[in-house]
């Protein structure tokens, strides 16, 4: 049961920063992935019922890679191999997604997060598109801020390369490359057992122009079982200098499924 003091704590007293970034047609969508798309099927006045009474609904077209989202173990394989050895191409068959690790199995996570800001750390708004975080970087940021990292922490790397949202071949940085972080880092954040990481570039790694290798995808989640969150908006957080919170995101059930949307919360 609540007490009053902890009733009056979570009701007035914490605050909560959603880190979900909207969704809508033209939004960047990686390359290999299905665009997003969107349409009325239903609208109101199309149908009239009783004393005037209509409805709305609409049909969405999309991926679970869309927008801020959650990837799940099934998403990458080394050799036809998930995380555990489970065998890539026998999960998958029937045409109905993966009969392992599919969003279904992924519970609602609440966990202590980490902010990490590195241009903050640096003195810039946005890392250039050449920057490959080290370990040795996120040990300084971490060390600047005053934050340790734990066992079973969400650890959230902020580049600012949400500031090329609303442009997005920019965003995606296809021809320029990607700031994020490299393969030591992911193995030194593998090493601290965390639970998940996740950064505000649509692909969490450093990314060379027009490469399509993905060594940190591959440490984290086929080689740790670390899942991954993308396309996070960690603007506000670094705003407020807010580096320690707790952490609220809930998959969406999806059967079978290699990812899902999520809306994540930090709340201090």
């Amino acid at each position: 049961m609540l007490t009053p003091e902890i009733r009056e704590a979570i009701l007035h007293r914490s605050k909560v920063y959603d880190l979900g970034q909207p969704i809508y047609m033209g939004m960047p969508v990686y390359p290999t992935h299905p665009p997003y798309i969107f349409t009325m099927v239903r609208r109101h006045g199309d149908v009239f019922r009783e004393n005037g009474f209509s409805g709305a609904n609409e049909l969405l077209v999309m991926c679970g890679h869309t927008g801020t989202h959650l990837d799940g173990l099934g998403h990458i394989s080394q050799d036809c191999r998930l995380y555990g050895g489970v065998d890539a191409l026998e999960t998958q068959k029937g045409g109905k997604g993966l009969k392992s690790y599919g969003m279904e199995t992924v519970a609602p996570i609440l966990c202590p997060g980490v902010l990490l800001d590195v241009p903050a750390h640096l003195g810039v708004e946005v890392l250039p598109a050449t920057h490959e975080i080290s370990s040795a970087e996120l040990e300084a940021v971490a060390k600047s801020e005053g934050v340790t990292i734990n066992p079973g922490d969400a650890v959230f790397i902020r580049t600012g390369w949400l500031k090329y949202w609303h442009t997005p071949q920019a965003y995606i940085g296809h021809e320029t490359g990607l700031p994020g972080p490299n393969n030591d880092a992911a193995e030194w954040l593998a090493g601290q057992q965390i639970r998940l990481t996740g950064s505000d570039t649509i692909t969490y790694e450093f990314v060379s122009p027009n490469v399509n290798r993905m060594p940190v995808h591959m440490t984290l989640l086929v080689e740790n079982g670390i899942h991954i969150i993308e396309m996070i908006n960690l603007e506000d957080l670094s705003r407020d200098q807010v580096y320690s919170f707790l952490t609220v995101i809930s998959p969406l059930k999806i059967v079978g499924a290699t990812a899902s949307p999520i809306r994540p919360l930090a709340i201090i």
